[in-house]
């Protein structure tokens, strides 16, 4: 009887040996592939990707109207890149007067806010066209409202067709040719699969792809790889400096 009390023992031993054996196995396995994970989401976020950077020409415009000694669409990007350095919390919300206040905003608040960086009252602008053109804004429905219709990204890609540049809408990484076509302080607008709006920037990504700045919950930030959400882009818009 003891023989087999001992022999048992022995057994429950061996099985407690290999289960603390496999249990360290499977807790290495999954340490390690957790570091991996987050040392290639740490490496992709700071840009320190194994292929040499993308050097792609600055061809954005030089001029200055508000005679700071900085090109506008630097200053377009300095303004935009201050709600990114704040993070300001998305909020949608109607407001008397349409300006929302400054702790809070949409994508839309990023371009009127981006801007002022050079003078432009946006909102002024984007009012009186759909005044005057009421018929050639659907989002509107007949019923202007300045107090949210410059809030609205169809409104403001029906207005940049018509008073900014259209540039391409096709973005292709590594390209140079097709790269030096997103400039700093262009704008970008997305309809489907939801609606979004945002500033380049005058960071690249090792690919050559810029950054994008925009309000998207939960708060503004300043992206890279924006390509890879799989949106279609709608509209690429530089303004008429």
């Amino acid at each position: 009887m003891k023989r087999k009390c001992l022999k048992g023992l022995k057994i429950l031993l061996i099985i407690l040996l290999i289960a603390v054996v496999l249990l360290s196995v499977v807790y290495f396995i999954d340490t390690s592939y957790t570091k991996r994970v987050r040392y290639f989401i740490n490496n992709l976020v700071k840009e320190d990707i194994s292929f040499k950077k993308l050097k792609v020409p600055e061809e954005h415009s030089r001029k200055d109207i508000n005679k700071n000694h900085i090109a506008d669409p630097i200053d377009i990007v300095t303004a935009a890149r201050k709600e990114a350095l704040k993070k300001t919390p998305y909020k949608s919300t109607y407001y008397l007067g349409g300006y929302p206040p400054d702790s809070e905003g949409v994508c839309t608040d990023v371009i009127w806010r981006a801007f002022k960086g050079i003078n432009v009252d946006l909102k002024s602008l984007v009012d009186k066209d759909i005044k005057e053109n009421t018929n050639l804004y659907s989002r509107v429905n007949n019923k202007p409202d300045p107090n949210i219709d410059f809030r609205r990204v169809p409104n403001l890609d029906v207005f940049f067709q018509r008073y900014a540049e259209s540039i391409t809408t096709e973005l292709k990484p590594g390209d140079v040719s097709n790269l030096k076509q997103w400039q700093p302080g262009d704008i970008v607008v997305i309809l489907e699969p939801f609606e979004h709006i945002g500033i380049i920037s005058d960071k690249r990504s090792n690919d050559g792809v810029p950054y994008l700045i925009h309000n998207s919950r939960p708060k503004a930030s300043e992206m890279a790889h924006f390509n890879l959400w799989g949106c279609k882009i709608k509209g690429h818009y530089r303004w008429r400096y």
